[in-house]
């Protein structure tokens, strides 16, 4: 029962979250912690091979995780980016985490 009702209070069911930078290191952790509690979870990186390599594994423990690559210092990429996500979510986004502090 407990741990029922601590499930259901910690939920992000139903929820969208865009992580950027979420490939490697504290980004990695974030888009499976997100998505470990229910939230779909959209990510992205410079790196596709990195990408397509996390959304294997993603899918293998049955995580619900979108991506494109985007380097986010590029204004160009940033708003396709940012279309993507809009159409993914349509239009809905609950959580947004950029974990990257590059210039």
């Amino acid at each position: 029962m407990a741990s029922e009702q601590l499930s259901r209070m910690w939920s992000l069911n139903g929820m969208t979250a865009l992580v950027i930078a979420g490939t490697r290191g504290i980004g990695h952790s974030i888009v499976e912690e997100l998505a470990g509690f229910g939230a779909t979870v959209y990510t992205c990186s410079r790196n596709q091979k990195e990408l397509n390599e996390r959304l294997q594994e993603w899918g293998a423990q049955g995580f619900k995780v979108y991506r494109s690559t985007c380097d986010k210092a590029s204004r160009t990429e940033r708003e396709e980016l940012i279309k993507n996500v809009s159409s993914t979510f349509d239009g809905k986004l609950n959580l947004l985490v950029s974990t990257n502090s590059d210039p």
